[in-house]
């Protein structure tokens, strides 16, 4: 495998990495939802999802040191973005949030950009 397809492909891992970890702060919240802050975060502190979530990013961070060392900023940075398209879609498969008509726009605009700046990191 050539250094720039291992390098996209860890930048997709990074991505779902985030998106994962997002997932897992989203339901360790919603068991906060409605309690008074001693209560929810005594809650939290037992929650298995809480620490996984962690852990995750983490390992995400170490993940992206280690590509941040192999790619530009300008390569690496716009996989963040790609979340801001994923996390929502996620949220709505996993937790039965509404995606509004409009974020469609919003997201075919994201990936629209991410696809040119890739382009252009590799010009």
């Amino acid at each position: 495998m050539n250094p720039g397809t291992a390098n996209m492909i860890g930048l997709a891992i990074f991505t779902m990495m985030l998106a994962s970890g997002q997932l897992l702060f989203k339901k360790a919240g919603l068991t906060m939802r409605g309690l008074p802050l001693r209560d929810g975060l005594l809650g939290l502190a037992q929650l298995p999802a809480f620490y996984a979530a962690l852990v995750l990013y983490g390992i995400a961070t170490l993940l992206w040191v280690w590509l941040l060392s192999r790619v530009t900023l300008m390569q690496a940075y716009p996989w963040v973005a790609a979340g801001v398209v994923i996390v929502p879609l996620l949220g709505a498969a996993v937790f039965g949030e509404r995606v509004a008509a409009s974020y469609w726009i919003g997201a075919a605009l994201i990936v629209a950009g991410i696809v040119i700046t890739q382009y252009a990191a590799r010009g």
